[in-house]
């Protein structure tokens, strides 16, 4: 078993990976991992900790599914815990977690031919000044002067929409808008160019403005008004 994380996926109560950690100070990601790989047991039970619960939350909205998350979970510190000696503690752990992560959900994915089922449930905060699109459909969810019965079948269509866009597209969203990776570590997480990156997230949010829109004429209102 790996340390850190004990056999038990479920923590009591709350559906997360259980795990126990030790204090080792406020050291980087990569000097946990470099201090794991030179013997030091309780550096990798902390990068666990850390990423316990932004990587778990990551692989639910992406699998829809917490159990398939917490298996993937699971399966992606362990292939940490394989491939320690081969990380090039020069780069980043952050985007090669996640790069672990985002492979083996894809692989869970295709593996049994099936898309996510459960919605999504997540706060949008993205930091760059190109999400401002998406940024002002989601705030028409807030300004709507309508029902809270009517304001729930939105946030109801913004989570049906991400969870059941193509898997390109939806990983895309995650990463970025979802996680705040910025366009040169998402390219480098799914190992595309970055020029892809910015194509993919264009047609990512004209996906979801197009459903957007059509939620609005439906009920009679002008969607650039409640956008703007």
């Amino acid at each position: 078993m790996m340390p850190g994380i004990a056999q038990s996926p479920q923590a009591a109560g709350n559906g997360m990976p259980r795990l126990s950690t030790t204090p080792t100070g406020e050291r980087s990601d990569e000097q946990l991992l470099d201090g794991y790989r030179h013997g030091e047991r309780p550096a990798f039970a902390l990068l666990v900790g850390r990423y316990q619960r932004e990587l778990f939350h990551f692989l639910v909205r992406f699998l829809g599914n917490r159990a398939a998350a917490e298996d993937v979970f699971q399966e992606t510190f362990l292939q940490v815990h394989q491939s320690a000696e081969q990380f090039d503690t020069q780069r980043r752990f952050r985007p090669w977690l996640f790069t672990i992560a985002a492979n083996k959900a894809r692989d869970l994915i295709r593996s049994q031919a099936r898309r996510p089922t459960n919605p999504l449930q997540a706060t949008i905060n993205p930091s760059s000044e190109e999400s401002g699109e998406f940024l002002d459909l989601m705030q028409s969810v807030a300004d709507l002067p309508s029902s809270s019965m009517e304001k729930q079948e939105m946030q109801e269509l913004v989570h049906s929409t991400v969870s059941t866009m193509p898997e390109h597209l939806r990983e895309i969203l995650l990463l970025s808008y979802f996680h705040q990776f910025p366009y040169k570590q998402i390219s480098e997480i799914l190992d595309i160019p970055l020029g892809t990156v910015k194509s993919r997230l264009h047609a990512a949010v004209a996906h979801f403005a197009d459903r957007w829109r059509a939620y609005f004429l439906k009920k009679g209102l002008n969607p650039s008004e409640m956008a703007s």
